[in-house]
């Protein structure tokens, strides 16, 4: 039974392709050892070797190569995660002209939201500085109790560990002192924005 089962299978393998090229959708292709594959699909034998696809006549209406269909894929799948972006891109700014237009119902609303953010800025600043002030006074206090020790005994730690704090406080401040000031350029070029969109977007409605 074995010999008889194993001639039946070489039979049935042999008239694989015939059945193939008659249902229509298939795919043909010779491997590197000159053997030929065929399939609904495109057989994993067919890596890297020219594709047929064959109609239910079994004849070739199109010849590609695995890899071409492979790129063929990433190319139409790049193309739509680029419409995907785009689309993403024209509802974020849609959303953002909702917004603006449910927040300003002039231009002079957009300036006067300037003003306000320009002040809020302006008082922060001030209060900054105030800090730096204060630090500063605290530091030349420091500095005064630790020339009492100058050619003497060594400084107390408990001295040296408030220094070393009032110091870091100060370049703090400091740093968020540059940080604020810079914001007035942020807030001025934001209003600028809100502003040329508000009557772009308006334009002709008035």
């Amino acid at each position: 039974m074995a010999p008889y089962a194993a001639l039946m299978a070489v039979f049935a393998l042999a008239a694989f392709p015939l059945a193939a090229e008659a249902q229509g959708g298939t795919y043909r292709c010779a491997s590197k050892d000159g053997k030929k594959y065929y399939g609904s699909t495109i057989p994993r034998q067919c890596a890297g070797q020219p594709v047929e696809q064959l109609n239910a006549q079994g004849l070739v209406v199109r010849r590609f190569t695995a890899e071409g269909e492979d790129k063929d894929k990433a190319d139409k799948a790049a193309e739509a995660a680029k419409r995907k972006e785009a689309d993403n891109a024209q509802r974020e700014e849609s959303r953002r002209n909702r917004a603006l237009l449910a927040t300003y119902t002039s231009e002079k609303d957009v300036d006067e939201a300037r003003r306000r953010a320009l002040e809020e800025n302006h008082k922060a600043i001030s209060e900054i500085q105030a800090r730096i002030e204060s630090i500063k006074k605290d530091q030349t206090r420091l500095s005064k109790e630790l020339e009492f020790y100058t050619g003497k005994n060594k400084p107390p730690a408990k001295l040296v560990e408030e220094i070393d704090s009032v110091k870091l406080q100060l370049q703090a401040q400091e740093g968020l002192l540059v940080a604020k000031r810079k914001e007035v350029d942020t807030i001025n070029a934001r209003y600028d924005d809100d502003k040329k969109r508000y009557a772009e977007l308006t334009r002709g409605k008035k």
